[in-house]
C-alpha cells in the first residue's frame, strides 16, 4: 500500500498519551508557507485543507503507526552513517523539528529496525526522504512497537512477552508494572483484582524460591494468616478422611481397628462428600469438612457400639495401644543422665511412682484372674499389640 501523507502531518499518533509533550501541530514545510485559518480560509482553501485531513485520516486508519515510522525511518540517519554520507538528519534533529522527545523519535526507529529484520519493511538504508513504499496492516504495528521506554529494558522485555501469552498488550501490563502504587490501590479497592494478583503469585510460586520464602515469613509473622492456614489444613484433613472412606470402603475405629464401612456410613459419607464438592470455588469449606467428619465419626462410633465382638475388639486394642504408650514413657525413665539424686528429688515423685505402682498392680490382677478362669483374652489375627502401635495406626484429624 503507498501512502502520502499530507504535509501537516503530526509526528503523533493515538498510541501515545504518555507525557507532557504536546504534539507538533506542523511540518516544517508548514513553517515556510502556512496555511490559512479556518476563520480566514475561503471556500476553497477550507475544501483542500479538509480533504488533506481526510488523506492523513485514512493514511492513518489503513497503517497505524507505520505512517509515522516511515517518516522517521526515510528521514533519520541510522546508526554507524557518517553525517556527510546522507541527506538525512540524526534523531535528536528530527525530534527538534517535530517537537517532540528524541526518545519518542527513537521508539519508532527502534520499531522499524525490528520490522525490517523480519522483511516486513525495508531497511533504512534502502530508504530516502520523502519515498514512499507499500506498508503493512495496522495491525501488525503494535508487534514492534513499544510505547513506553521501559518496554526496552530486558525486565520490559520479559513483561512484554508475558503480555502477549496472555493476549493483550505489552503497553497495558508495562503501565501497570511502572505504577505499583496504583497496583496496590487496585488490589485494596477491588476483589477482583485482588483475586487476579493471588492467582499470578500462585503460579509464580514454584518458579520464583525468593517469592516464596517471603510468603512463608509472612505467614508465620501474621497470627490471622497463620491461624486461617491451620484451619485450612485441618478442613482438608477431614475431608481427605471422608474421602477415604468413600473411595476405599473401609474406615478406622478410634483404636485403630480397620473395618469394612457399613452400607450406612459409605452412604452417608458419599453425601457430605458431593456437597463439599458442588462449593463454588473459593467457598470456605471448614464448616462443611466438620459436619461432615463428626457425622461418619459418630456413625463409626454407634457401629462399634453396636456391634458386640466388635466393642470387645475396640477395647482389647484400645488397652494395647495406653500399654504401649505407657511401656514407652517407662523405657525412658532412668536416672542415668542424673548425676545425684538427691538433686532432683521431690517427695511428690515417690508418691506418684506408688500411685502408679497400685495401678499396674491391679491392671496384673484383673488380667491374671481372667487367665485362672480359663478366660484369657484370645487376640485376632488382624488385630494385634504391633497392630494397635501408635506408630502403626493411622491418625484420624482431629
Amino acid at each position: 500500500m503507498t501512502v502520502a501523507m499530507a504535509p501537516s502531518d503530526a509526528f503523533w499518533s493515538p498510541e501515545e498519551a504518555e507525557g507532557p509533550e504536546e504534539p507538533a501541530s506542523a511540518s516544517p514545510a508548514d513553517a515556510e508557507s502556512p496555511s490559512p485559518s479556518a476563520g480566514e480560509a475561503g471556500p476553497a482553501d477550507a475544501a483542500r485543507l479538509i480533504s488533506e485531513d481526510a488523506r492523513a485520516f485514512g493514511a492513518y486508519a489503513r497503517t497505524g503507526g507505520w505512517a509515522f515510522g516511515l517518516k522517521v525511518a526515510r528521514s533519520v540517519r541510522p546508526g554507524g552513517q557518517g553525517a556527510g554520507e546522507t541527506p538525512k538528519i540524526s534523531a535528536k534533529e528530527f525530534a527538534e523539528l517535530a517537537g517532540c522527545s528524541a526518545e519518542r523519535v527513537m521508539r519508532y526507529y527502534k520499531a522499524w529496525d525490528k520490522a525490517a529484520d523480519d522483511g516486513m519493511v525495508p531497511h533504512f538504508e534502502a530508504l530516502t526522504p520523502g519515498m514512499e513504499v507499500e506498508l503493512p496492516d495496522a495491525d501488525a504495528w503494535t508487534t514492534y512497537y513499544a510505547s513506553r521506554s521501559s518496554a526496552l529494558t530486558p525486565r520490559g522485555n520479559a513483561i512484554s512477552e508475558a503480555a502477549e501469552a496472555e493476549g493483550i498488550r505489552p503497553t497495558k501490563a508495562l503501565e501497570v508494572a511502572e505504577n505499583p502504587t496504583a497496583l496496590r490501590a487496585a488490589i485494596l479497592a477491588d476483589p477482583g483484582t485482588a483475586e487476579a494478583a493471588r492467582k499470578a503469585l500462585m503460579d509464580r510460586i514454584d518458579e520464583d524460591p525468593a517469592l516464596r520464602t517471603e510468603l512463608v515469613r509472612d505467614i508465620v509473622r501474621t497470627d490471622d494468616l497463620k491461624k486461617a492456614v491451620a484451619a485450612g489444613s485441618k478442613a482438608g484433613d477431614r475431608v481427605d478422611y471422608v474421602r477415604q472412606i468413600v473411595e476405599k470402603g473401609q474406615v478406622k475405629t478410634p483404636a485403630g481397628q480397620l473395618i469394612d464401612a457399613p452400607a450406612e456410613l459409605r452412604e452417608e459419607a458419599e453425601r457430605h462428600l458431593s456437597l463439599i464438592d458442588e462449593l463454588d470455588e473459593g467457598e470456605d469449606s471448614g464448616e462443611w469438612a466438620r459436619e461432615a467428619y463428626d457425622t461418619v465419626r459418630d456413625l463409626i462410633a454407634e457401629t462399634v457400639q453396636s456391634n458386640p465382638e466388635l466393642r470387645v475388639r475396640e477395647r482389647r486394642a484400645k488397652f494395647y495401644s495406653s500399654l504401649q504408650k505407657a511401656t514407652k514413657v517407662f523405657e525412658e525413665l532412668t536416672f542415668d543422665d542424673v548425676d545425684d539424686i538427691d538433686d532432683i528429688y521431690e517427695d511428690d515423685m515417690v508418691e506418684r511412682l506408688e500411685d502408679l505402682r497400685q495401678a499396674i498392680g491391679a491392671c496384673i490382677a484383673a488380667l491374671q484372674s481372667a487367665t485362672t478362669q480359663g478366660q484369657a483374652p484370645v487376640v485376632p489375627a488382624q488385630q494385634g499389640p504391633a497392630d494397635a502401635s501408635p506408630e502403626r495406626r493411622e491418625h484420624s484429624p482431629a
